[in-house]
């Protein structure tokens, strides 16, 4: 008896979920193997950190999307190594996964530029649930301490919150902290005003959000001093300690330093280890970048091995115009369906599709309350309107019509009282905030 085509997808992200969705009506096994039982939406992390979301709002169970797709099973592991003389991967526990064909979805990490030993246990990044978590607690616990704070200095110490990164996660993270203590917590201390809180927002290039257009980035710039975000632009972070920054003008060269009581990292990503993993295994013929993505063909396969594809931030792939495909969302959706396809056209023996090619269809970040900035071809938006945009595509790309449902009311209540329910300080027990 034939058995089916073997495809293990290694990640439930937003490439391995598209990919794996992909194949529901061809003649092939799925198995979907991640270290988490859920599919989170990372773009709406930023929104948990600050209490605006629970965590399940924003995550939906991997078994629960794919339940229909009789073709499909989920299995819980993580995946450590390959072994590709016999086509499996191996898990953590030493139990192999066998493949015919392998997708490799595994996302992205926080890159601290070789300071993750020092730095990562001090700034937290955010990427997982529990990094979410961990900054509210940190940003919530703040205020928690300043309000039996009796020294002014040490008061303002502890509502001081540097946030490293001026991309869209950075410029989210900074403006929300920002309106969280302006306007969400205006009167729920008696000992201080929450509005005399810091946040700061540090970029190490001329301006925000350098991949937007300079129009967008001024009205960023702008947006968030509104609502109070301090702006350093062109610096370089030297050293993070527990409890203060040092950085340097990338001009005058000259350093200062911020002492603060909150971190929060959001300039930079590298790609997941197991793409090098893979890569070692293969051979020298495999190029691996300095971000860790695995250097792959126009079909997103790795170059000689037809059968083992790198989607998303795993993947170094070339746009038409010849840069890096950045690793957002809209890519990874895009390959794990082009893939899909790839690996159904080759079983049913019809001609393979041309190279993959990126539909970019624009960029959005949010800033605050009826605050964004979106761009899409020439079109150009910023404020209420671009706010509204963002709102829509965020809440249609959410994996459940549930999470859609609530997250919607969540956000229509949050706007009209100015209010964020879900905060919560977890993991810290009374008489014994630290």
């Amino acid at each position: 008896m034939n058995r089916k085509h073997r495809v293990l997808i290694v990640g439930g992200g937003f490439g391995g979920l598209y990919c794996a969705m992909g194949l529901s009506r061809s003649a092939v096994q799925v198995t979907m193997l991640d270290r988490r039982n859920f599919h989170l939406f990372q773009p709406l992390l930023y929104q948990v950190a600050t209490g605006g979301l629970s965590p399940a709002n924003i995550a939906a169970p991997l078994r629960g999307i794919l339940h229909r797709q009789k073709n499909c099973n989920v299995l819980l592991g993580e995946v450590v190594d390959f072994n590709l003389n016999t086509k499996a991967a191996i898990l953590d526990c030493g139990t192999a996964v066998p493949f015919d064909t392998l997708v490799l979805a595994t996302g992205s990490t926080h890159h601290y530029f070789g300071h993750d030993a020092d730095w990562e246990p001090i700034a937290t990044g955010l990427k997982t649930i529990e990094d979410a978590t961990e900054i509210r607690r940190k940003i919530l616990l703040a205020f928690e301490q300043a309000e039996r704070e009796p020294d002014a200095a040490r008061r303002a110490f502890l509502l001081t919150f540097v946030v490293i990164g001026g991309g869209p996660t950075g410029v989210e993270m900074a403006g929300t902290v920002a309106e969280l203590a302006h306007v969400t917590l205006i009167n729920d201390f008696r000992a201080f005003d929450p509005r005399s809180c810091r946040v700061i927002l540090i970029e190490g290039q001329p301006r925000l959000l350098s991949g937007f257009h300079e129009k967008l980035s001024d009205y960023t710039l702008k947006a968030l001093h509104k609502i109070g975000v301090e702006t350093v632009l062109d610096a370089h972070v030297d050293d993070v300690k527990a409890d203060h920054v040092m950085m340097s003008d990338d001009t005058t060269k000259a350093t200062s330093r911020i002492d603060c009581s909150t971190i929060i990292w959001a300039a930079g990503v590298k790609a997941s280890p197991l793409g090098r993993t893979l890569a070692t295994k293969i051979g020298h013929t495999i190029d691996v970048d300095r971000g860790g993505r695995v250097a792959v063909w126009n079909d997103c396969s790795l170059p000689g091995q037809p059968d083992l594809f790198a989607i998303g931030d795993m993947a170094a792939f070339k746009g038409s115009d010849g840069k890096l495909l950045p690793g957002v969302a809209p890519v990874a959706m895009q390959q794990g369906r082009y893939v899909a396809e790839v690996i159904d056209r080759r079983l049913r023996g019809r001609p393979p599709l041309p190279g993959f090619k990126y539909h970019d269809k624009g960029s959005m970040a949010t800033i605050g309350r009826s605050r964004a900035v979106a761009e899409t071809g020439r079109i150009r938006l910023t404020g209420f309107i671009a706010w509204m945009a963002w709102l829509f595509i965020h809440i249609l790309y959410l994996a459940r019509f549930e999470n859609r449902v609530l997250v919607m009311i969540q956000w229509f209540w949050n706007f009209i009282s100015r209010n964020r329910a879900a905060r919560l300080i977890t993991n810290t027990r009374v008489g014994n905030l630290n």
